[in-house]
């Protein structure tokens, strides 16, 4: 589980990030100015974030602003430390879903969250052992009740086309019979006379 923690560089940051590590997150630094927030937020795309407001409060709240109406981070737990008294119902109107929390409750937060995290994922690891387990079972059944003999899935039967209808042929023509003469058109006469001997 990883959190990013967005804090402008001063003397106080360091011993922060170490308070907040100690919940078990691994806590990514930056500082909350543009683009290099946002590309460490998509890069990363930590379960919660987190945005302290001890430097340049105005400047902060817009960046938290920005990561709450993001598509890429508004799932992600954002968590406001250090919010002026001055500025309290501002953010709490702007940013409805954000928790404004100490150090001290966000490192407990952060601990609840990475025990949660460590659970789904040893659950899922059960799972995926035990499906593992049931498949290699009902392999060795069905190799069973083949008699030793691998078992390999039927093959889908092929689709077969309908035979195309039968073509109608066209009638034959009648036979001539065998030794019938030919019947010649009659000869003209040639207009020439014929020549005497």
């Amino acid at each position: 589980m990883s959190l990013l923690y967005l804090h402008y560089e001063s003397d106080e940051r360091a011993g922060r990030v170490q308070k907040l590590a100690r919940s078990g997150a691994h806590v990514i630094v930056s500082e909350p100015r543009w683009p290099g927030f946002w590309e460490i937020a998509k890069r990363e795309k930590p379960i919660a974030i987190a945005v302290d407001f001890s430097y340049a409060p105005s400047h902060a709240l817009e960046t938290a602003d920005y990561i709450a109406k993001a598509k890429e981070t508004r799932d992600a737990a954002l968590y406001l430390l250090r919010v002026p008294e001055d500025r309290l119902d501002v953010v709490r109107k702007r940013l409805p879903n954000a928790a404004i929390v100490t150090e001290p409750e966000l490192s407990e937060r952060l601990a609840v969250m990475e025990r949660e995290a460590q659970k789904r994922a040893l659950e899922k690891k059960e799972a995926a052992a035990e499906a593992r387990r049931t498949a290699s079972a009902a392999r060795q059944a069905a190799k069973k009740a083949a008699g030793g003999v691998p078992v390999k899935p039927p093959k889908a039967a092929k689709k077969t086309k309908p035979a195309p209808a039968a073509k109608k042929k066209p009638a034959a023509a009648p036979k001539k019979k065998i030794g019938a003469k030919k019947s010649s058109p009659p000869k003209k006469k040639s207009a020439r006379p014929a020549k005497k001997k």
